[in-house]
């Protein structure tokens, strides 16, 4: 898998490297944006936004050298806490993991940051969090854990160069398929290439949903849950052809035009037309996805790598894909997933000296021995450090086989959304209203919601 970080690294470079310091993205938004990594309905342990200091929590900020991270991926909670304390147990450097409740990671470390105890290790995942927290970041350059890193196509520097947070993990996202039911269908992965097919096959599924015992989509539900697949995953499908026909944003544009909103109602109206459920109850939300998918209750399931454990448990590798998501532009039959990463660890250069140096350490070692590149692996999928465990990902080696097919890599773009939060606000208030009626008038209300509103909270964000 070491050939796929390098690729991956390759197609997300232009909305992750260097040139995303002029990115867009207000600091009053999660600077991880919450993009859903959680699994739907996870039960994971979460904390408040205002985590009570605690006798662990303040021997983190002493001069002892110890470590307090504040996590804000929620499913990973257990296995971090786990692992802290195998790091304890092994070396007595004492380890503390907050998690943050989801969606609650901005509000959450500005309320720490401003504690006697701040986190010694927390995540700056954007261009907007460089700006806002650089004076707090170490400068990693030249440390253990950032000289183990495969490629430098996941560090996010400021404008003097300061490599101020360093990716973790990476992901991939796209339309997973239970390839066992495909087959009952009639159909192969072979068979979808393109919109066109994909639409024929979903199409045909769903019209002999009784007979068959399954249909074609999983519910797409709107409810918080859920609506971030489609306000941030799916909408970064016309947003990346967009960027593309602009010859790829370094940045994020003041304005955008909507080029490819008619394709991506296209793929909308076969994901909550081609389904059990009726469009007009999603907003209401109340449904799970992912058991549905892993019910066997339909073929296609638009979701990322993270649910590769869920489907894989319930279904077995071999009944499981993931193909990327389609939806009518020219040249689509070319891509492959959709690749990238919001997971960035920054180290608080504000902590002790004593507690900086455990933070790099337990970092390093993370990424160094058995105990940590496992549960790295098992908990985040890829990362992108020459010492990564193998990864039995089923999802990340599809996005490896698209590569070696020399299809093209689909930049996460949506990091660049300005205010991401009140934008996506915006879509899915739309994408309700249309869904209740699905009439071409309030499909004209989504794309104001994308084309007006990208531009509302540029100039909310920046005032330019």
């Amino acid at each position: 898998m070491k050939n796929l970080k390098k690729l991956l690294a390759m197609g997300v470079v232009a909305a992750m490297g260097v040139a995303l310091l002029a990115g867009c993205g207000s600091s009053s938004s999660s600077d991880t944006a919450d993009t859903g990594t959680a699994d739907e309905g996870s039960a994971a342990a979460e904390v408040s936004a205002e985590p009570e200091e605690t006798e662990e929590t303040e021997a983190a900020a002493t001069g002892d050298g110890s470590v307090y991270w504040l996590n804000f991926k929620p499913e990973a909670d257990e296995a971090l806490q786990d692992i802290a304390a195998t790091y304890t147990d092994e070396t007595g450097v004492p380890v503390t993991v907050v998690t943050a409740a989801s969606g609650t990671y901005t509000s959450t470390l500005t309320s720490e940051m401003d504690k006697s105890n701040p986190p010694t290790l927390f995540v700056v995942g954007s261009a907007s969090g460089v700006e806002t927290w650089d004076d707090y970041c170490l400068d990693l350059t030249g440390t253990d854990v950032y000289n183990e890193l495969s490629t430098d196509d996941f560090t996010l520097y400021d404008e003097d160069g300061k490599a101020c947070s360093i990716g973790y993990c990476y992901e991939c996202f796209g339309i997973i398929v239970n390839t066992d039911l495909l087959g009952q269908a009639g159909y192969s992965l072979d068979d979808i290439t393109d919109f066109d097919s994909l639409k024929a096959v979903a199409d045909d599924i769903h019209a002999n949903a009784d007979s068959l015992g399954f249909d074609a989509f999983t519910s797409s539900g709107m409810d918080d849950s859920s609506s971030w697949r489609f306000s941030g995953h799916l909408a970064n499908m016309p947003l990346y052809y967009e960027s593309m026909d602009d010859g790829g944003w370094a940045d994020c544009p003041a304005e955008i035009q909507g080029t490819y909103l008619d394709n991506f109602k296209q793929i909308w109206d076969l994901y909550i037309t081609d389904c059990a459920v009726d469009p007009s109850t999603l907003a209401t939300g109340g449904y799970d996805s992912e058991a549905e998918f892993c019910n066997g209750e339909a073929v296609f399931y638009q979701n990322g790598s993270w649910e590769y454990d869920a489907c894989s448990s319930a279904l077995g590798d071999d009944n499981i894909a993931m193909i990327p998501i389609y939806m009518g532009v020219d040249g689509e039959e070319n891509i492959g997933l959709c690749c990238g990463t919001e997971n960035y660890w920054a180290v608080n250069c504000q902590a002790s000296e004593a507690d900086q140096q455990a933070t790099l350490d337990f970092m390093y070692w993370l990424v160094t021995s058995d105990e940590g590149t496992q549960m790295m692996a098992e908990q985040f999928g890829e990362i992108p450090y020459v010492g990564a465990a193998e990864n039995p990902n089923v999802f990340f080696m599809n996005a490896q086989e698209y590569m070696d097919e020399g299809k093209t890599t689909v930049d996460w773009t949506f990091n660049l959304t300005p205010n991401v939060d009140d934008w996506r606000a915006g879509v899915v208030a739309a994408m309700n209203q249309y869904d209740a009626s699905l009439s071409d008038d309030d499909w004209a209300n989504v794309e104001t919601a994308f084309v007006q509103g990208w531009a509302q909270q540029y100039q909310a964000a920046y005032g330019e």
